[in-house]
C-alpha cells in the first residue's frame, strides 16, 4: 500500500472514530447521518476493516431492532471480508478478531430483541467462544471485562425466555 493510499485509509477511520465520539456522546442522529455519509463513500465493496467498524457502530444508532440486525449482520459480513482477505497476523486481522465477541454478542441482543431467542443463543454461544482473544480482566482497558459482563447479563436474560 502507498503512502497515499495509507493516508486515505487513516483519515476514512479518523472520521469513523469522530462519528463514534458522537454516538458516546449521545448524538445519535448526528453519528446515523455521518456513517451514513461514509457508507455511501466507501460503498458495499469498500475496505472491509472501515465496513466492519462503521456497520458495527451503525447499528447502535438504528431505532427498528430489524434495521439494527441487518447493520450487525453487514458488520460480520464484512469482518469476514477481512479475515479472507489478509494473513492471520495482518493487523486488520488482529484487530477485527477482538470485535468478534461484540458482533456476536450484538447479534444475540438483536435476536433476543425479536424473539428469536435459539438464534440468540448461537450467537450467544459464538461471542462467548471468541472472547478468548480478549485480554483477561484487569490486564486491559476494561473492554474483555465489559464484553465477559455483558455475555453473562443476557445469558441469564435468555434463560428467563
Amino acid at each position: 500500500m502507498t503512502e497515499q493510499q495509507e493516508a486515505s485509509r487513516d483519515a476514512v477511520m479518523t472520521r469513523i472514530g469522530q462519528a463514534i465520539m458522537l454516538l458516546h456522546g449521545g448524538d445519535r442522529e448526528e453519528a446515523r447521518n455521518r456513517f451514513g455519509e461514509i457508507w455511501s463513500e466507501i460503498g458495499q465493496d469498500g475496505d472491509a476493516l472501515h465496513r466492519c467498524t462503521l456497520a458495527h457502530y451503525m447499528a447502535d444508532t438504528q431505532d427498528d431492532p430489524g434495521d439494527e440486525l441487518a447493520w450487525d449482520l453487514r458488520a460480520l459480513t464484512a469482518a469476514e471480508g477481512v479475515r479472507g482477505d489478509r494473513a492471520p497476523e495482518h493487523r486488520d486481522a488482529l484487530a477485527v478478531r477482538a470485535f468478534y465477541p461484540s458482533l456476536h454478542l450484538n447479534l444475540a441482543a438483536d435476536y433476543v430483541k425479536l424473539q428469536r431467542p435459539d438464534a440468540a443463543r448461537v450467537h450467544l454461544d459464538r461471542a462467548r467462544q471468541a472472547s478468548g482473544v480478549l485480554a483477561d480482566d484487569g490486564t486491559d482497558d476494561g473492554y474483555g471485562g465489559g464484553i465477559r459482563a455483558a455475555i453473562g447479563r443476557l445469558e441469564r436474560r435468555l434463560w428467563e425466555l
